[in-house]
């Protein structure tokens, strides 16, 4: 084939030029190359799965390998998250999930929690294969290890919130930090019962590492209950940094119980409508429809109104949902900033009208 006879450098200035994307038009070079490869493409970043691992009975773990458009672009630090769009029924859909690996390795680690009624995450359970391939965007996220690697840390996680904690341990035991003297590490995680607790062996098996588990529907783990005062004092008193991701209600509790806590929380905002809505009208310009605002989100409204934008978290982590304002005012129920400038992009999922607003939706 053309793209196997010619140095891919050579075949990818080839097919970026002016001329091969005159000649493909109106679809682009990416139509015909995936026709030949599906993840080699110049413009759309895309992953092959090649391992599929089912080790709990609610957990999917997908090794993916990136293809250059991804590679070339991005850098993901441990603890950050990507965005993974896969086609279900003809529809594709986005969601965020943070690897699992150590920085700088050339696949990715996803694993995926089955969550019930989540579309994407059973799809996966049940259907991920060996060859599959799903498109890859949109690093980012700022829970990460700082520069400077604290001396003793302590990792709290809850369910599928140990995705981006043990990418981080899995980095710092790669640098040989846990060999640095002085250097500390702990490792409290929850989860309903033993056969549920993902990476569980490999915590088990890694050397100079405390590490603790609490199961929530069972009593045979190292730690009873929630977490609180008597599971610091188990795992590691006085902490320099503490990490913890999971449901609001543990950030919250290592919060009230440690000082410098670095969090990231995976559950959305509590969707309600406002009890004074402002009555406004929320006009959709680029579909002709208009509603009268009920309170809730954008994202809410514009599916309640039969359309279906394009969305990933749900929680104004991922900004698949970004979309134009062209007019009106809408606040940000997260941040609480307040969009008043006509042509901003805002994200739908987690914005509310304050009055009228046009969307070009």
């Amino acid at each position: 084939m053309f793209t196997q006879t010619l140095p891919r450098a050579l075949a990818q200035r080839v097919l970026g030029s002016d001329l091969v994307d005159l000649l493909t038009g109106p679809h682009g070079v990416d139509r015909y190359t995936e026709l030949v490869t599906p993840t080699w493409t110049l413009g759309e970043a895309r992953a092959k799965v090649v391992d599929v691992r089912r080790t709990t009975p609610r957990s999917v773990t997908l090794t993916l390998a990136p293809n250059a458009a991804f590679v070339s672009r991005n850098t993901v630090k441990a603890g950050q998250y990507v965005n993974l769009t896969v086609e279900i029924d003809g529809r594709r859909h986005t969601r965020c999930y943070s690897p699992a690996n150590a920085e700088g390795r050339s696949h990715l680690e996803l694993t995926i929690g089955r969550h019930d009624g989540g579309l994407v995450s059973t799809h996966l359970n049940d259907h991920a294969y060996r060859g599959m391939v799903v498109g890859l965007a949109g690093v980012g996220g700022d829970f990460v290890l700082p520069a400077r690697r604290p001396r003793r840390i302590l990792f709290v996680s809850g369910g599928s919130g140990i995705t981006p904690v043990m990418a981080m341990l899995r980095t710092l035991v790669a640098e040989g930090h846990t060999q640095t003297r002085g250097a500390e590490i702990a490792f409290v995680h929850y989860a309903p019962s033993p056969a549920e607790a993902c990476y569980r062996d490999e915590l088990a098996a890694m050397p100079r590492v405390r590490v603790l588990h609490g199961y929530t529907r069972s009593g045979d783990g190292d730690l009873l209950g929630r977490f609180g005062a008597e599971h610091l004092a188990a795992a590691m008193s006085s902490p320099d940094v503490v990490f913890v991701c999971g449901p609001n209600s543990l950030v919250e509790a290592v919060r009230e119980h440690c000082d410098d806590v670095r969090s990231e929380s995976f559950a959305p905002p509590v969707s309600r409508s406002r009890a004074n809505p402002t009555g406004g009208r929320i006009t959709f310009a680029g579909s002709g429809i208009d509603v009268v605002d009920d309170g809730r989100s954008l994202l809410e409204q514009a599916e309640s109104a039969g359309l279906r934008p394009q969305h990933g978290c749900r929680m104004g982590i991922c900004h698949t949902c970004t979309r134009r304002k062209t007019a009106g005012t809408v606040r940000n129920v997260i941040t609480g900033a307040v969009s008043t400038q006509p042509d901003q992009d805002v994200q739908i999922c987690v914005s509310v009208p304050v009055g009228d607003v046009d969307m070009a939706l």
